[in-house]
Order: structure tokens, then C-alpha cells, then sequence
């Protein structure tokens, strides 16, 4: 009796070892879908490291895989170009949208205002919906991110404000209409440099250059985002 014992717990043993692999939840892929914003935000200290970072704290590292999709430059018709391959084919289970600075600072910046380089309201409106309605038929959760600042300015001192704001009321309402939920960046940015940047600074509190994000903004990102993977 006792040798059928010995020999029987080694088979229940395995039977415990595969159904605690076979059980054991998936990591859930979120892509992050953007412009050079994004595609820096992979490095040490960008805002997609820091949520892995935050993720380890939480003991929930397992759970997440967290993937940069960001190529400078980019406005909405690139991504529209490029999300079979950068996000559709890596079946993600959430895709965080962080698009429209570029889509609108084309329209002045050096390297593009001589072609019209930005993006007419109709093709961006259209472009976003294409973008969410692809990736929610694939079976995805979309958060849309509103674009966050050109210029630190408080006081509506920052050149594309108007058009900026023009823009973020756009991915607000593409988000309703399409049904997904929205990471206001805009708001977000737009309230923190009214409390914090007291001397009506162009750039450093949050940025780099008016545009890109500094140690403190990708902090501030990350904290923004991290709400929508609890």
C-alpha cells in the first residue's frame, strides 16, 4: 500500500506542474503607438520604461508586456501606413494612441511648412477612426491620448496653441464616437504648467525643446497612463 502511495505522487505532481502552467494567465501586450515621443519613451528614464519600473514595484511584471511602437516624425496618415505590421501583428490586447503634435506642428516647423507638411482636420479626424476601428476589430482596447503641448507657455503665448487645442477637441470626440477611452493629455499638460510654471517658461518644465519630454514629463506621462493598466 505504501509503495502505490510512492508512486503515485510524482504522477500528481506533474498533474499540479501542468495545470499551474496551462492556468497561468497570459501577459497582456500593450503597444504604445506614436510619434518620436514614443519612440523615446523605450529608452532608460522614457515614460514606457518608467511604467515597466512601476509595474515591477507593484510585483506585476508578469503580467504586462509592454511594446514602443513611436517613429519620429510621424503623423496620423504614417500610422495608418504602418499598423498592420507595428501593432495588428503583434495581437495586442491594449494600444495606447499618442498622435496629432506632428500633425499639426508640420504646418510651421521648418522641415515641413514649405510642403504643408501637417494634417487637414478631415484626413486626421478620419485617420484616428481608422486607426481605433482596425484595432477594435482585432479584438483590442484603445486608449486615446490627446496631443500634449508645443510650447510650455501659460498664458496662450505658444504659437500652434489654437490649432493644438483645435486638434486635442478633435481626439476627444473621436474617442466618444468611437467609443473608447480617452487619456487627456492636453488637459492633463495644460493644468500642471499653469500650477507649476510660474515664470511662463517656453520649455523645461515638461519638455526638452516645447515638444519633446524631459525626465519630469515622462514621469508625468507615465503617471497619466499607468491609471489605465490597474
Amino acid at each position: 500500500m505504501k509503495h502505490t502511495r510512492f508512486l503515485a505522487l510524482p504522477f500528481f505532481l506533474l498533474l499540479g506542474l501542468i495545470w499551474a502552467f496551462t492556468s497561468a494567465p497570459k501577459a497582456k501586450t500593450v503597444v504604445f503607438f506614436g510619434d518620436s515621443i514614443t519612440q523615446a519613451a523605450v529608452q532608460p528614464g522614457g515614460y514606457i520604461d518608467i511604467l515597466n519600473q512601476e509595474l515591477a514595484k507593484k510585483g506585476k511584471s508578469d503580467e504586462y508586456n509592454l511594446v514602443g511602437a513611436g517613429i519620429s516624425g510621424n503623423k496620423v496618415p504614417d500610422l495608418q501606413k504602418r499598423i498592420a505590421t507595428d501593432v495588428l501583428a503583434k495581437n495586442p490586447d491594449l494600444v495606447f494612441i499618442y498622435i496629432g503634435i506632428n500633425d499639426v506642428w508640420h504646418f510651421t516647423h521648418p522641415c515641413c511648412k514649405d510642403k504643408a507638411g501637417g494634417t487637414a482636420v478631415e484626413p486626421y479626424e478620419a485617420g484616428l477612426k481608422d486607426i481605433i476601428n482596425q484595432i477594435k476589430a482585432s479584438g483590442a482596447k484603445v486608449i486615446l491620448c490627446t496631443p500634449s503641448v508645443i510650447g510650455e507657455k501659460t498664458d496662450g503665448g505658444n504659437a500652434e496653441d489654437a490649432m493644438l487645442d483645435q486638434y486635442a477637441a478633435i481626439s476627444r470626440k473621436v474617442a466618444r464616437d468611437t467609443k473608447v477611452k480617452l487619456c487627456d493629455l492636453r488637459k492633463a499638460f495644460t493644468a500642471h504648467l499653469k500650477e507649476r510654471n510660474t515664470e511662463n517658461a517656453e520649455q523645461g518644465i515638461l519638455t526638452t525643446d516645447r515638444v519633446h519630454l524631459n525626465a519630469a514629463g515622462n514621469r508625468f506621462v507615465a503617471e497619466q497612463m499607468l491609471t489605465y493598466l490597474k
